[in-house]
């Protein structure tokens, strides 16, 4: 395998004890085991049609005032402008929840990674169908788990090549062992460490159903990540902050927790089984061999909200250009054919609950998100596209009503019920249907 080089940061101050905290410890640990009160905030508004200020802010503060969560941020906006603004509760000690509130948001990376691949493609430098192990040869050493032989895992190549469709899209055949036992055996049998590591040999994850065949949720955007910063020749934070962070005016937006963002880093906290939050630490690696783009980033809820609104403006933002219109036509389009979402079922109860969002619907995935094939009474359009981080921070944007959300915390499990409910309420209050 060839190796990527270091990271080599010098002006970062990191989120204290992340390379062996924990909770990490213990996330990354889970493989093995299982195969073995708040004020709106100064933020320029522009007039809503949708939901109220009053009622997006009663289901914030209800939400922490119910125990749903220790904290809560709540945001909504539209093409033009940011419509709502609001938080609740303590992001850590002595330190009040804000829209500047930083805060590890895992997956909610890969939207971000995914949109760098798509300024490539309107580039002409890659293709949706380009293959992965033509840009990055070692690709083509991931086969597919079949079985075992005593503990040696049977392998065979997959049928077809992978390509950056099938890793946008999570059909690449690549799942992560939270949600799929079998990923979990193969972790611990052949030792090889999660793909929080952020090390290059933590992407090799086996493939567990050919490409382009299942939706499975997995390490597919690290990879994609990767091809970016092959096809682009730059490392993928450098290649983020020069064609959308800088662009955007997304400041506290990186891979690192930087020094000016260090004082508004929120604390993480986990549900017990007496029902309460106790502190607990997971974070991304510090300074790692691999900026994974499944997980790296740290950002802030209005950060965010500016790159949802980029969407919103068809690729433009504040009259900054990052993507042509119909290029975000072309991302935001179902690119799984007649493939389907699929229910992901936890075997780690700890990290995560279940997640099927809007049973009984057809979602499927855009070139970046999950994308809801149906109107949801009271809730969000056909169209919509939306996805989270594992620390229960969600987002969804929404083309056809000119809305964009956000709802965040920093606790597990991930898509707890009682975190889902208070996602439903402040939904359905910025449609106006509280």
């Amino acid at each position: 395998m060839k190796k990527l080089g270091g990271s080599g940061h010098d002006d970062l101050t990191t989120d204290k004890n992340r390379p062996c905290n924990r909770a990490r410890r213990y996330f990354l640990q889970q493989a093995a085991a299982i195969g073995a009160g708040a004020a709106l905030y100064s933020v320029p508004l522009v007039s809503s049609v949708q939901g109220s200020e009053a009622a997006l802010q009663k289901v914030l503060n209800d939400s922490v005032a119910a125990g749903k969560v220790p904290f809560v941020v709540g945001m909504t906006g539209k093409a033009s402008g940011v419509t709502f603004t609001g938080a609740a509760g303590d992001a850590a000690l002595g330190v009040k929840a804000a829209p500047d509130t930083v805060l590890r948001i895992f997956s909610m990376t890969k939207g971000v990674g995914s949109t760098a691949a798509m300024i490539l493609i309107e580039q002409g430098k890659m293709d949706f169908d380009t293959p992965v192990q033509d840009v990055l040869p070692e690709f083509a050493e991931i086969g597919v788990l079949e079985g075992w032989d005593g503990d040696n895992p049977k392998m065979r190549a997959p049928k077809v090549k992978a390509t950056a469709r099938h890793l946008a899209t999570h059909t690449s055949g690549l799942e992560y062992e939270f949600w799929r036992g079998e990923v979990a055996e193969y972790l611990a049998k052949t030792k090889r460490p999660s793909i929080v590591a952020g090390t290059k040999a933590a992407m090799f994850y086996p493939m567990m159903t050919d490409p382009g065949t299942r939706w499975g949720y997995g390490p597919s955007i690290d990879w994609l990540g990767l091809m970016a910063e092959k096809i682009s020749g730059q490392r993928i934070d450098v290649f983020l902050k020069q064609n959308l962070f800088e662009p955007l005016g997304m400041k506290d937006t990186d891979v690192e927790v930087r020094p000016h963002m260090q004082g508004r880093l929120a604390g993480v906290k986990e549900r017990g089984g007496d029902g309460k939050f106790g502190d607990t630490d997971l974070a991304p690696p510090s300074n790692p061999e691999v900026y994974g783009m499944g997980h790296a980033l740290y950002s802030t809820p209005q950060d965010y909200m500016r790159f949802l609104r980029m969407f919103l403006n068809k690729g433009a933002l504040d009259g900054n250009r990052v993507l042509k219109e119909s290029s975000v036509a072309r991302m935001l389009e179902n690119h799984m054919g007649p493939l389907k979402f699929e229910k992901m079922v936890t075997v780690a109860p700890t990290i995560t609950a279940d997640f099927d969002p809007f049973a009984g619907t057809t979602k499927t995935h855009s070139f970046g998100f999950m994308r809801n094939e149906a109107d949801i009474p009271g809730r969000r359009k056909a169209g919509s596209q939306s996805w989270a981080g594992v620390l229960n921070t969600h987002y969804w944007f929404d083309p056809t009503a000119d809305l964009a959300g956000i709802i965040t915390t920093q606790t597990l499990p991930f898509v707890e019920p009682p975190f889902m409910a208070a996602y439903e309420a402040f939904e359905k209050a910025a449609y106006g249907n509280a």
